[in-house]
């Protein structure tokens, strides 16, 4: 049998879009190595749609290949997501189960219910940004797209007050935006030691948040959710609920300040902020690839021979750059013609429950930050901004601007 020739997907790519350019002329499913792992990548839309959805491929990593699985190294994204016992790595019935707790808390009308305090934590953090000089460079990044996703969540699942600074800088570290500390075993170790204390408060000091439902829902449902489940479910929601939407802010907001035109469009009301998150999201998502569906049995899709347990990566931003999708520019950043569908936050029942929350969010941010800073302009060229180091992440390490005097 002749040996597959597999593409190498390095996570400290500096140019990722154009891997994923190569990616997709080499085929709809194209043998990869991640992390010292070897699976298949789903690389154009319609391709990523049909594993999104077959009944065939699961999350379930008990079909997994055992060989395959054995080589896999500790420590890396994707031991760290293929070994999650959460919802994330359900299907059927039981992901059904570990869901459901969920989803009252995601839907649209309750997020909006936020939007107050979306609003004023954004207003907050404009007038730090406005006590900055005016003509120095900032890294958007960390002071606003950063701190904004991260205290709504804080706020909405519960950490308490006495915790948030120390949960902040572990969370910096493994959102990479901390100069003081840097991601890694022992963070994730201490990040995860925090979350269990803050649970054993919460349970002994219940709120009007999510862990204190969660809890209770464990203890007066018949224990619908185990013990390491309900600390699984809080861990996947407190990283998963801002890191994404810290990369769809910055994505955004380097896509308007480097893309010519597109933020006049929005400055003269030709194009609503939402065209310009939902065109953020297809043209540059902030998941670039994802793991793992396992094929149950011996599987074709789009001419490939899927055997039982091979492993398939979903490749989120090349599909949104996918010209038999989008059309001959897929590559371009266009507000007046924003995508009727993407996948950036999945599809099918595993759709992101956090959707319409990172939705509103970069939403009330875009519109802010343009409105407060009218004279904001990137502070270099978009050459020199370096990417996050990471196979799951799209976005750079910073956001340098110079913001400007504020509007009066």
């Amino acid at each position: 049998m002749t040996e597959l020739v597999r593409f190498i997907i390095d996570p400290a790519a500096q140019d990722p879009h154009a891997d994923d350019d190569r990616l997709r002329a080499a085929g709809p499913l194209v043998p990869v190595t991640a992390e010292g792992v070897d699976a298949w990548a789903a690389t154009r839309y319609a391709t990523l749609m049909t594993v999104l959805t077959h009944p065939d491929l699961t999350r379930e990593i008990q079909y997994w290949d055992p060989l395959e699985r054995s080589k896999l190294p500790p420590g890396t994204a994707i031991d760290r997501i293929v070994t999650d016992i959460s919802m994330l790595n359900a299907d059927g019935e039981e992901h059904r189960r570990l869901r459901a707790p969920l989803t009252a808390a995601f839907t649209p009308r309750r997020v909006q219910r936020l939007r107050p305090t979306i609003e004023a934590l954004t207003g907050a953090l404009i007038d730090d940004l406005a006590t900055l000089p005016a003509h120095e460079p900032v890294d958007l990044r960390a002071r606003f797209a950063y701190p904004l996703p991260r205290d709504v969540i804080s706020e909405m699942i519960g950490i308490p007050p006495a915790h948030r600074e120390r949960m902040h800088e572990l969370t910096d570290a493994v959102a990479h935006v901390s100069a003081d500390l840097a991601d890694g075993p022992r963070v994730r170790e201490e990040l995860r030691a925090l979350l269990r204390r803050i649970i054993e408060e919460r349970r002994r000091s219940p709120g009007e948040d999510i862990i204190t439902d969660l809890i209770r829902l464990r203890e007066q449902d018949g224990g619908r959710l185990s013990e390491d489940e309900l600390f699984a479910t809080i861990d996947l929601l407190f990283i998963a609920g801002h890191v994404t939407t810290v990369n769809l802010i910055t994505n955004a907001v380097g896509a308007l300040l480097h893309e010519p035109g597109q933020l006049t469009l929005l400055r003269s009301g030709r194009c609503p902020f939402s065209a310009a998150v939902e065109e953020t999201l297809r043209w540059d998502s902030p998941v670039a690839y994802f793991p793992f569906r396992y094929a149950k049995r011996d599987v074709e899709i789009d001419g490939v021979h899927l055997r039982a347990g091979e492993a398939v990566l979903a490749c989120f931003a090349s599909s949104g750059r996918d010209p038999e999708r989008f059309g001959a520019d897929a590559d371009r950043f266009d507000l007046t013609d924003p995508p009727a569908s993407h996948l950036a936050f999945g599809h099918g029942p595993h759709f992101c429950l956090g959707a319409p929350l990172a939705r509103l969010e970069a939403e009330i941010a875009l519109r802010a930050l343009f409105t407060a800073f009218p004279a904001i302009r990137a502070a270099g060229p978009r050459e020199e901004l370096r990417q996050i180091d990471t196979l799951l992440g799209n976005s750079t390490r910073t956001m340098p601007v110079v913001l400007g005097p504020r509007a009066r």
